[in-house]
């Protein structure tokens, strides 16, 4: 009996061990690069602390997102902050005199592009729609306004994740050394 019961224990324990030396290797890999990912977490705070509330008028549905006129404050009350996507016949007015604050969760004023919108099942966006949705900053979007007129803008994701791998890639690019 004491056998069988020392038996036991011993392959019950064996995995246990194997099993112990793999989040050891992990934390081995992850320690001998903790700067990378220091500077990946400042990258997705700065996203988070630029983040903006882009609410506004759909003037563009372009394959890869959408160019909206934003600075429609009065999209944020209810009930129309209950969706993202709010259909054109909404009543919305663009607010005047307003200033974009450099604070997270700011109202987003101008022209600017969003990407990564989220899926809503049956609704797709249409130009004269509004949205209103958070955005994180991806840098500049560049689009043909009319004709062979291109024109500029910021761009911004819906999604925090790609925003700040975007941004970290952009900044790892510049602090990489010259070939």
């Amino acid at each position: 009996m004491r056998i069988a019961l020392l038996f036991v224990f011993a392959v019950l324990s064996a995995p246990a061990q194997t099993n112990f030396a793999a989040p050891a290797n992990a934390l081995a890999a992850v320690s001998s690069s903790p700067s990378a990912a220091q500077r990946f977490e400042k990258v997705r705070l700065e996203c988070i602390q630029n983040r903006r509330m882009i609410c506004g008028k759909i003037l563009k549905v372009l394959p890869d997102g959408l160019v909206v006129d934003s600075g429609y404050t009065n999209l944020m009350r209810a009930p129309l902050n209950r969706s993202w996507l709010i259909p054109g016949t909404a009543v919305a007015t663009r607010a005047t005199n307003l200033v974009e604050a450099s604070q997270p969760d700011a109202v987003c004023i101008g022209l600017v592009f969003v990407t990564d919108l989220p899926k809503s099942p049956g609704a797709k966006p249409k130009v004269f729609d509004y949205v209103n949705i958070e955005g994180f900053p991806v840098g500049l979007y560049t689009y043909a306004s009319v004709g062979t007129l291109q024109r500029t803008v910021r761009e911004f994701s819906h999604k925090l994740d790609k925003a700040a791998q975007w941004n970290f890639d952009q900044s790892e690019g510049q602090n990489a050394p010259m070939k």
